[in-house]
């Protein structure tokens, strides 16, 4: 049976360049505390190289000189501590980036360990790449690891397992791994493996974005405990999504976010529209597993994070407040274990207002459907009527909660009227039968 805190998952991606310096950081912290998340995942806090980028990491071992105060008498390692102090005071664990695929091209190692490094044809150590719509994208401020068989694999492999154990003695309880599917499965699994030995609760959350499904499930199949899953970019009718949940959810759980640090802010591309905010975070709340949503959603932030860029003054100052509609959401995802683990999930049509999406999910003792306003500009109409064969409600009770009002009993002979971008979640508990009664 998993912890309590790998099994529930409200991830918050304090972003560390626009929180700023570390004593700067508990502000952000209990603001996530009083949304309801109860994990805070941060981008890599280490020494960045010659770019400046957050993921091109110089030096494990030391920080960030943009988060650290010169003139604290306390040591940079300490300040970090007391701030997982604070956190766990809040009930919020620590999670943090593993980058461990690449380092800075310009990091000590590449000429300590140039063996751990993958080389092109004329000996020059070679550059991670992506390919983007046919391009090839590379990272010039990157150098490429290489995890293929030999000597410099177990020294990399020894190096990089150290370098966990010492953020574990730091605070952090869990990592999200950048880039995973481009290291070797058989690396996860040792890795993964031997941490759990000792610390069974250490959660190891994949980045698997961009790669294909074949990628995805065999890098999840190496032992991690979540996925971040793709249902940002759903069009709330392809049939893709349903299908990828379907092989990923027997695999293991997965993190939705309506956006996050790689994409660009919901705010922009929706011109500040609040309703479609709501919308975006009642399916991502209610999809999977986990959710995550990155510093500046819960006001509306329109600017793109910058791993390179960034700073405190690009905080921004909204009439836009989400904080309140967050924490009623996951206070209802809380409530009910069907939102907390990978239930068998489908899209549901319906004789009523096609403006109005329906997410059933059913496990061996609950039946939950989650109906949202599609619509960003117009209240829409709902009624279960037509539904109760489809959800085998058989007239057992049914209880139905919406953000901004508490749980009140259903019934499929009431209407019930969503405001733009809105939604509202009914739930049933299964009855179990015993045979013979």
């Amino acid at each position: 049976m998993s912890a309590p805190h790998i099994s529930k998952m409200f991830l918050y991606n304090l972003f560390p360049t626009l929180a700023g310096k570390f004593g700067q950081w508990n502000t952000h912290i209990n603001r996530a505390a009083d949304m309801g998340f109860n994990w805070i995942f941060l981008n890599p806090i280490q020494m960045p190289g010659i770019s400046g980028s957050l993921y091109s990491i110089k030096d494990y071992y030391s920080f960030n000189p943009l988060l650290t105060d010169a003139g604290n008498c306390i040591p940079p390692e300490e300040q970090l501590i007391e701030i997982m102090e604070t956190a766990g005071s809040r009930g919020i664990n620590m999670m943090i980036d593993l980058v461990i695929n690449h380092t800075a091209i310009d990091s000590p190692l590449t000429k300590e360990h140039p063996g751990w490094f993958l080389h092109d044809n004329k000996g020059r150590i070679e550059h991670p790449y992506a390919m983007d719509g046919g391009r090839k994208v590379v990272w010039g401020d990157l150098a490429r690891l290489d995890y293929n068989e030999g000597p410099q694999a177990d020294e990399l492999y020894e190096y990089f397992r150290d370098l966990v154990k010492h953020l574990m003695k730091l605070g952090f309880s869990g990592f999200r791994c950048d880039a995973a599917y481009q290291i070797p499965q058989a690396v996860w699994k040792r890795l993964i493996s031997e941490i759990k030995s000792s610390c069974p609760d250490t959660v190891f959350a994949a980045e698997t974005l961009g790669c294909s499904r074949e990628q995805t499930a065999e890098t999840a199949r190496a032992g991690f405990d979540y996925i971040f899953n793709s249902s940002k970019w759903w069009d709330f009718k392809s049939p893709w999504l349903m299908e990828q949940y379907e092989i990923f959810r027997e695999i293991c759980p997965s993190i939705s976010f309506p956006e996050s640090h790689d994409t660009e802010r919901l705010a922009h591309e929706y011109k500040g529209d609040i309703n479609a905010l709501k919308r975006a975070y009642l399916f991502a709340a209610f999809f999977s597993t986990g959710v995550m949503i990155p510093m500046g959603f819960e006001f509306g932030f329109s600017n793109r994070l910058h791993v390179v860029d960034t700073r405190p003054e690009d905080w921004e100052s909204t009439d836009m407040d989400l904080t309140g509609f967050i924490s009623e959401v996951n206070a209802i995802k809380a409530a009910h274990n069907i939102f907390k683990t990978e239930a068998s999930t489908e899209t549901i049509e319906h004789a009523g207002d096609k403006n109005i999406f329906l997410l059933a999910k059913k496990s061996s003792n609950e039946t939950a459907l989650v109906a949202i306003n599609m619509d960003l500009n117009t209240e829409n109409t709902f009624s279960l009527k037509d539904l109760s064969c489809t959800l085998h409600l058989g007239g057992r009770p049914l209880t139905c909660s919406r953000p901004g009002a508490g749980p009140e009993e259903a019934s499929d002979v009431k209407s019930y009227t969503l405001a733009p971008g809105d939604g509202i979640i009914f739930n049933m508990e299964t009855v179990s039968v015993t045979e013979g009664n």
